[in-house]
């Protein structure tokens, strides 16, 4: 027998037991967009971070194996207190969730009293316990306008979202200086580059994901084109892509995307508009990852039923104006 054989056979026996055990446990796998094809493959659910957030409430599985970062596996345990949550490599964390913790919030909000905080869904559970809206990048100037124009606010934690809304609505929002390493490092002359390339194909810059980016203030600042460009989630990307009559498209996301674009809708093409937008965070979880995780039960993350019950009232008020 090849190596080779010998790891299609190891690869098999993995997803036979994978299959067993989510029998056995009544088990769900949710998995997101950026994850690598062999875990979207195996995922029960492949969505955008709060699709798979909602997709924990509408199922009965008690037991949720969440393929993403450690805030979205939080945001589900906010929402689903009495299910067991379990994150495969507590490694995948997010530069950007990262880049504002709550004392730093708590601090700001000392700077500027009588304030509204609106946080990305892509920050820890404490800063959204520290919030008064959360928002997506879908749903920010929605959530902007829904507040009195008499506020102040402070956005956080993402600069390039928070100045692409302030630019939209004509509000004056105080942003916190934080960024998403892989979406920031989307510039404007890798679009530039690749739009020459492909001159027919389609401009989607990705508004929602666990990320900041900088695409977006590009788009307002007038430094990327406007024509055939739109702003969508992960899950409006495939949902547009397959409607659009066009057949080639430049995806201005993690490079992770592009298999389920490509499993949708396999007449058509699609290109990264950076081949290096690769997260590491959302790399590190793999089948034999989940296996353990399913096998031995572990790594549950759970939100403090203190912390939980404020960053829910935050998430509540952002899912009512969905």
């Amino acid at each position: 027998m090849t190596q080779t054989s010998v790891l299609v056979s190891n690869s098999e026996k993995m997803l036979q037991e994978i299959s067993k055990l989510k029998r056995q446990h009544g088990a769900l796998i949710l998995a997101h967009n950026y994850q690598i094809p062999e875990i979207h493959d195996i995922a029960d659910h492949v969505d955008d971070s709060l699709g798979l957030s909602q997709t924990t409430t509408r199922v009965n599985n008690k037991l949720i194996i969440f393929c993403g970062v450690h805030f979205m596996a939080e945001t589900a345990s906010i929402l689903c207190p009495e299910k067991k949550i379990l994150i495969p490599d507590t490694r995948a964390g997010c530069s950007l969730a990262s880049s504002i913790n709550v004392e730093e919030l708590r601090l700001w909000k000392r700077k500027h009293p009588k304030t509204i905080v609106v946080s990305y869904v892509n920050t820890t559970a404490d800063v959204k316990a520290e919030s008064d809206y959360c928002c997506t990048s879908t749903n920010a100037i929605k959530v902007i306008e829904s507040i009195s124009k008499e506020k102040e606010i402070l956005f956080v934690p993402d600069l390039f979202l928070g100045s692409y809304v302030a630019s939209k609505t004509g509000r004056r929002l105080h942003l916190w200086p934080g960024e998403c390493h892989v979406h920031a490092g989307i510039l404007p002359d890798d679009i530039i580059t690749k739009r020459a390339i492909y001159p027919n194909a389609e401009f989607l810059i990705h508004p929602e994901c666990g990320c900041g980016n900088s695409s977006l203030y590009y788009l307002a600042e007038g430094d990327v084109p406007l024509k055939n460009t739109h702003v969508l989630s992960t899950s409006r990307m495939i949902s547009y892509s397959k409607e659009s009559p066009a057949k080639e498209f430049i995806i201005a996301t993690e490079t992770g995307i592009l298999h389920q674009l490509r499993k949708r809708s396999p007449q058509k093409s699609f290109y990264p508009a950076a081949d290096g937008a690769i997260c590491q965070y959302m790399k590190t979880i793999t089948i034999d990852k989940v296996l353990h995780s399913l096998k031995k039960q572990v790594y549950e993350v759970k939100v403090s039923p203190s912390i939980a019950t404020k960053a829910k009232v935050a998430i509540d008020r952002m899912m009512e104006l969905n």
